[in-house]
C-alpha cells in the first residue's frame, strides 16, 4: 500500500499530537500538589463552628472540615507562638531546634521544610505573622510583620524591606495572598504558601464592619468560668491569667483611661493603657472615629453600671467575659472571611483539585475555661489546636481523625504530600495515610515541654505526656509537683489524681512512658537546666 506525501505529513502530525497528548498527560498525573498553609494566632478550635461548641459561626474554615478531614486531638509541642512556629518549620521540638521561648534567637540556617520545598522545584512564599526574628529562609518571596504586628495600618517586612500598609492587618493579608497567588505565582511550579494570620491575638482590635457587629452579642459562659483551682496545684492557683484580675482594663476591655480615672480603677500594669494609646494612635482619623462611634457607648454604659458592681466580683467577671469575647470572635469573623475569598479563589481557578490547604493554629487558646485567657498550660484548651485539611484527591469529605497528631509532624507531612525526602533530623511523623483512610495506625503517646518563666502570665515551667485517656505533667523550678488527670471521667482536668491510690498503677505506667518519650525525643533535666540558665541570663540583659 502507497501512502502519499500528504497522507505521511498527516499521520505523522497526528503520531506527534498523540505523543504530545500522552506526555502533557502523565505531567499532569505527576503534578505534584500545591500546598496553601493557615495559620492564624491563638485560634481557640472552641472558635471553630465545626468543633462544635456553638460559641460563633466560621462558614468557610468549615468548608475545610465539610469537604476535608477535622482532627480533634490535634495538639503542640510547646503552647506559645514563636517556639511553635519553629516546630513548624523545622518538624523538631523545641529544645532541638532551640527556640525554647519567646526570649531565644532562632536560627535560620538550620533545615525547614520551606526550604527543602524550595530546593526541589517548589514556589515558596510566607505572608503575615511568623514571629520569628531575621529574614525568613526558604522563602522566594516574604511579606511578614515585624513581631507581633498591628491590626492598624500595620508595617510589614517585604523580601527584608520596611514598608507601611494603610488598613486593617487581617484584609491585608488576605488581599497579598490573593495578589501572589494572581500575579507573582509561577503558573508551570507547584507552590506552597504559608498564609498567616496575626488575628486572634491580643488586644483584639477587630474591623469596624465587625465590631459593629459582635459588640451586640452576648455569648455563653463556659460551665468552669468561676473554677477555684482547688482540685489542682500551685501552678493553676499562681497563674497570672484570670480574665478578671489579669487582663488590661484598657488595652484588652478597652476602657478609655479617662474613664478609669473617673471610676477610680487602676490598671493591671502600663501596658494596658500604653498599648490602647498605640493600637489608636495608629488609626487615621476616619478609624478613630468609627471606632469611637461604638466603642464610647461602651464606655459610657460602663460608666452608669459600675457603681453597682464594682464589689460583685461574679458580675465584673461576667462584664469583662463578654468583652473579651465579643472582640476576640469578631477578629476571627475577619479570618474566616479571608479564608472563604482563598477558597473561592482557588475553586474558581481551577486550583482547589490539587492544592492541599490546611487550616491551623499555633496552640490553642482559653475563652474563659478556668477564668482564664491565654495559652501555655498542657491542660486542654491551650494543648489541643484546631486542625483542618482539604485535599480532594486523598481525603474524603467528612472525615474524622481523633489521634494524637501534633505540630511536630507538619513539616514532614507536606513534604511526604511533595515528595521530598523527610530528613531524619525531623523528629515528627507524616499523617498523610492516616489522614487518607489508609492506615489507623497512629502513636498513641505525646510529649510537652514549657519553658518561659518567670514572664508574663507566671505559667510554671512544666513538661508532660499525654494519651489518648491520661495525661501526667511535672511542674518543676521554683516547684517540684506532679499531676495527673484521668481526660475520660475528667474532660475539664479539675481533679488532680496524682496521690489517689486507685490510679497507681496508671501513675506508674505514666512515669514509664515519660522516661521513654523523653529518651526518644533526647530531652532531659539537663536541657532544662540549661535553657532555665540561658532564660534567666537573657531577661537580665
Amino acid at each position: 500500500m502507497k501512502y502519499s506525501k500528504n497522507k505521511a505529513l498527516t499521520f505523522l502530525t497526528m503520531g506527534v499530537a498523540a505523543v504530545s497528548c500522552t506526555s502533557q498527560s502523565a505531567k499532569q498525573e505527576d503534578k505534584r500538589p500545591n500546598i496553601l498553609f493557615i495559620m492564624s494566632d491563638d485560634h481557640a478550635y472552641q472558635a471553630i463552628s465545626a468543633y462544635g461548641y456553638g460559641l460563633n459561626e466560621t462558614p468557610n474554615i468549615d468548608r475545610l472540615a465539610k469537604e476535608g478531614a477535622i482532627f480533634t486531638r490535634a495538639c503542640v509541642t510547646n503552647s506559645i507562638s514563636a517556639p511553635s512556629r519553629a516546630v513548624l518549620l523545622t518538624g523538631k521540638h523545641s529544645f532541638v531546634n532551640g527556640k525554647v521561648d519567646n526570649v531565644q534567637p532562632f536560627d535560620w540556617d538550620q533545615p525547614n521544610f520551606p526550604k527543602l520545598l524550595q530546593s526541589d522545584g517548589y514556589q515558596t512564599g510566607m505572608i503575615g505573622k511568623i514571629h520569628l526574628d531575621g529574614i525568613p529562609q526558604g522563602f522566594d518571596y516574604s511579606m511578614v510583620l515585624p513581631g507581633q504586628g498591628d491590626y492598624y495600618n500595620p508595617d510589614f517586612l517585604i523580601n527584608g524591606e520596611r514598608v507601611r500598609k494603610e488598613g486593617y492587618c487581617t484584609d491585608i493579608i488576605t488581599d497579598a495572598v490573593l495578589d501572589w497567588l494572581k500575579n507573582k505565582r509561577d503558573p508551570d511550579k507547584p507552590f506552597c504558601l504559608l498564609y498567616h494570620q496575626k488575628a486572634p491575638h491580643r488586644e483584639w482590635l477587630p474591623a469596624e464592619k465587625y465590631y459593629k457587629e459582635y459588640t451586640k452579642k452576648t455569648f455563653k459562659e463556659p460551665a468552669i468560668l468561676f473554677d477555684d483551682y482547688e482540685g489542682r496545684g500551685t501552678a493553676a492557683k499562681t497563674q497570672e491569667m484570670n480574665i478578671l484580675k489579669n487582663q488590661n482594663w484598657a488595652g484588652d476591655s478597652k476602657l478609655y483611661p479617662e474613664v478609669m480615672e473617673k471610676l477610680g480603677i487602676k490598671e493591671t500594669s502600663d501596658w494596658g493603657i500604653n498599648a490602647l494609646k498605640n493600637n489608636l494612635g495608629r488609626m487615621n482619623a476616619e478609624q478613630r472615629a468609627a471606632w469611637d462611634s461604638v466603642y464610647m457607648p461602651i464606655n459610657e454604659e460602663f460608666k452608669k453600671i459600675y457603681p453597682t458592681i464594682k464589689s460583685d466580683s461574679a458580675a465584673l467577671m461576667r462584664w469583662r467575659y463578654q468583652r473579651y469575647l465579643q472582640d476576640y470572635l469578631a477578629c476571627i469573623a475577619s479570618v474566616d472571611e479571608g479564608v472563604g475569598k482563598v477558597l473561592d479563589y482557588l475553586k474558581e481557578n481551577g486550583l482547589d483539585e490539587n492544592t492541599i490547604v490546611v487550616y491551623t493554629s499555633d496552640q490553642g487558646f482559653y475563652l474563659g475555661e478556668h477564668g482564664w485567657f491565654d495559652k501555655r498550660f498542657m491542660y486542654e484548651e491551650s494543648f489541643r489546636t484546631p486542625l483542618l485539611v482539604r485535599y480532594p484527591k486523598e481525603i474524603k469529605e467528612g472525615t474524622r481523625i481523633d489521634k494524637l497528631v501534633q505540630n511536630l509532624d507538619f513539616a514532614p507531612t507536606l513534604l511526604d504530600y511533595a515528595g521530598v525526602e523527610i530528613p531524619d533530623e525531623m523528629q515528627g511523623e507524616s499523617f498523610r495515610d492516616l489522614a487518607s483512610g489508609k492506615t489507623d495506625q497512629w502513636r498513641d503517646a505525646v510529649y510537652y515541654t514549657y519553658y518561659e518563666y518567670p514572664a508574663i502570665h507566671m505559667v510554671k515551667r512544666h513538661y508532660g505526656i499525654a494519651t489518648e485517656r491520661y495525661k501526667l505533667i511535672h511542674f518543676y523550678y521554683d516547684i517540684d509537683e506532679w499531676e495527673l488527670y484521668d481526660l475520660e471521667k475528667d474532660p475539664h482536668e479539675m481533679h488532680n489524681v496524682y496521690n489517689d491510690p486507685a490510679y497507681a498503677e496508671v501513675r506508674e505506667m505514666m512515669h514509664d512512658r515519660l522516661t521513654a518519650l523523653r529518651q526518644k525525643y533526647g530531652d532531659s533535666d539537663e536541657n532544662d537546666r540549661r535553657f532555665l540558665k540561658e532564660y534567666l541570663e537573657a531577661i537580665k540583659r
